[in-house]
């Protein structure tokens, strides 16, 4: 039975590097049984549909619990369309966004940093769909502006709960963690539910610290793999930074992952940290590693062996193209987009073939 994946289009440069990424993971190219539903995420068609397409998308993404997603635009008006994102992750419950950062071969990391390192960030909630007024006279300097945030310790535990089990197999150290001493009742929850995590994980090494000495502390790392358990804003922050750090986002995808009561996963939309790049569209230049790496992601989601040696494989193959000199120009190289997904899909056929032999 075929494996149903949940394709979400998008805008500009996004969708060329989503049709790139679908060119990987084509049955043709994997011998994985699957098929592609569709949904038009772009910016004219969330108007024309008054966002009801986005619903649409999410009713099937909890369906068959497996999404890639374009980049998408978010219009600034307050009475337009707004995010597509936000919807999605409301409507599929989602509680963790992830990205890690990594070393891509060729590239030079910003202070020596050396090994992966994983933000997990909520993916609602705290100053994210805050409820926000001003009181006064407007214009004077008497005018406050005010937000209400929260948090549910619900949130709190499945991330705490996910950032453990994350940093528990890939043999990292959970580091980091909020501004408690400030905010002991808000941001201390979390921090409660951190220490909690580390007593139901005692072999996982845990080095809890404010968020501000986290930010510092990065900044002089190079040794441990870290997993970042962050709130939401944090986290926005946090990613950000730690992606650079590595010396560029192209070697990095964002997964957006709903949990269920037992810590698993149950739902799962993989993307591009970067937007749309409007400025590269339609020029064939535009690097679509980080798109590649998303599909490679949403492979290691699945149940299915064989799938995940496809995720491995897709992962291998894009980094060894890097590192064998063949890279667009962002990375300091003359490849385009078409010869990078070329060549990535050379060498992803190549490793199948051999390793069925191998099997």
């Amino acid at each position: 039975m075929a494996k149903t994946i949940v394709i979400l289009e998008g805008d500009q440069t996004g969708q060329e590097l989503l049709e790139e990424a679908l060119r990987v993971i084509d049955p043709t190219v994997t011998r994985f049984d699957t098929e592609f539903l569709r949904f038009d995420l772009s910016l004219e068609n969330r108007r024309r549909t008054n966002n009801q397409v986005i619903y649409e998308a999410a009713a099937a993404m909890r369906q068959h619990r497996l999404a890639v997603k374009a980049a998408t635009i978010t219009p600034g008006a307050p009475d337009d369309v707004g995010s597509p994102n936000a919807i999605l992750r409301q409507e599929i419950d989602a509680e963790v966004i992830l990205r890690t950062g990594r070393r891509i071969p060729g590239v030079r990391p910003i202070g020596g940093v050396y090994s992966p390192i994983s933000v997990v960030r909520m993916a609602v909630g705290d100053a994210y769909g805050a409820k926000e007024w001003r009181e006064g006279e407007p214009g004077s300097l008497d005018e406050v502006a005010c937000r209400t945030e929260n948090v549910t310790r619900r949130l709190c535990r499945q991330v705490a709960e996910f950032a453990f089990r994350h940093a528990r197999n890939n043999g990292a150290k959970v580091f980091g963690g909020p501004k408690y001493t400030v905010s002991p009742v808000y941001e201390g929850m979390f921090k409660e539910e951190m220490d909690r995590a580390a007593s139901r994980y005692p072999d996982v090494r845990y080095e809890p610290q404010l968020i501000d000495a986290t930010f510092a502390l990065l900044l002089a790392t190079s040794g441990d793999p870290l997993v970042i358990p962050s709130l939401n804003r944090d986290g926005d922050l946090l990613s950000d930074m730690v992606l650079q750090m590595f010396g560029s986002i192209a070697g990095s995808e964002s997964q957006v992952i709903s949990v269920d009561e037992n810590g698993e996963v149950d739902c799962v939309m993989t993307e591009a940290p970067h937007g749309t790049a409007p400025a590269l569209q339609g020029r064939n230049v535009a690097n679509p590693m980080a798109m590649i790496l998303a599909a490679a992601a949403l492979f290691s989601h699945m149940r299915e062996a064989e799938a995940k040696r496809i995720s491995r494989a897709i992962y291998e193959a894009t980094l060894e193209a890097v590192y064998d000199g063949v890279r667009t120009s962002d990375l300091g190289g003359g490849a385009h987009t078409t010869e990078f997904t070329n060549e990535v899909i050379r060498r992803l056929k190549s490793k199948l073939e051999v390793w069925s032999t191998l099997s």
